[in-house]
């Protein structure tokens, strides 16, 4: 990319995000122990969350693993036993921000069920993000400041939008939806993005538990004119960067960490991409 190339190279793009990499691929934390659905590998708990399900009607916990099942004893389904599990992990303190979002539960590639978005981490379960980097037509870069309210990397700066996808979504309606509520994007702005692609697959330690979470990310070229404005107040500000003022950002870590690891892909392939005619 001709401005891109003049700020950093190509080595110093996989170079800064092969370092990202190993940061995103933690281990479980001290003392967890697997997590079955319905008999299937899901997720993961810490011995604090375990202690808040571990009496609860569909937790039967063994040595090596917790297993969650539908309840038919105490007349629930799955649905209702994740549901009651969430509750108890709120009432807890092991939840740090009750959402009333449902998330899909998908292990070992089926779906099974539903949970409330801020249940996830502390059982580890699997989640998908999906992000926008949306470019201005001169190719400098659109990124947003996350609200100081946010639970999770407050203040830091990220991609244009990005979010989990819901429940019964699929990552390119969650693209539109997301895009929507965090910079006011119409779908017709979005009408040229590229297909959503992944970038990782990432395993985290948080404070309120493990993040296994499939980063997914679309670019798109905004037109001139977008001025993106936030709708649900999760953002701060939004700035439109060159790529001297990205490259700065990058290297005094001012992004997420996932922010970061999406910006870093879309600047690989712009390097890489053949010259335009």
């Amino acid at each position: 990319m001709d401005s891109t190339s003049e700020v950093f190279t190509l080595g110093d793009v996989s170079a800064r995000s092969a370092r990202l990499v190993r940061r995103a691929q933690q281990l479980p934390p001290v003392g967890a122990r697997p997590v079955t659905v319905s008999g299937r590998v899901a997720g993961w708990i810490g011995p604090e969350a375990l202690a808040a399900i571990a009496d609860h009607p569909g937790v039967h916990v063994e040595a090596e693993a917790a297993h969650l099942s539908a309840a038919p004893a105490a007349r629930l389904g799955l649905d209702g036993v994740l549901r009651a599990l969430a509750l108890a992990l709120r009432d807890a303190g092991c939840i740090r921000s009750w959402r009333d979002e449902l998330l899909d539960v998908v292990a070992e590639g089926r779906l099974l069920g539903r949970i409330e978005r801020g249940a996830v981490r502390p059982l580890g379960l699997l989640t998908q993000a999906v992000h926008l980097n949306g470019w201005a037509p001169d190719g400098r870069l659109w990124v947003a400041r996350r609200a100081l309210s946010k639970s999770t990397d407050p203040g830091l700066w990220d991609t244009l939008s990005g979010g989990l996808v819901a429940a019964g979504e699929d990552p390119a309606s969650a693209l539109l939806r997301e895009s929507h509520e965090e910079a006011g994007l119409v779908p017709a702005a979005l009408a040229s993005h590229s297909p959503v692609r992944t970038v990782l697959r990432m395993h985290r330690r948080l404070p309120d538990g493990y993040q296994v979470e499939t980063v997914l990310l679309s670019d798109c070229v905004l037109d001139a004119a977008t001025a993106p404005a936030n709708l649900d107040g999760e953002v701060l500000a939004f700035r439109c960067v060159d790529m001297a003022e990205l490259w700065d950002m990058i290297t005094r870590g001012a992004f997420t960490l996932e922010a970061e690891l999406c910006i870093l892909d879309s600047l690989r392939r712009r390097l890489t991409a053949p010259p335009r005619p």
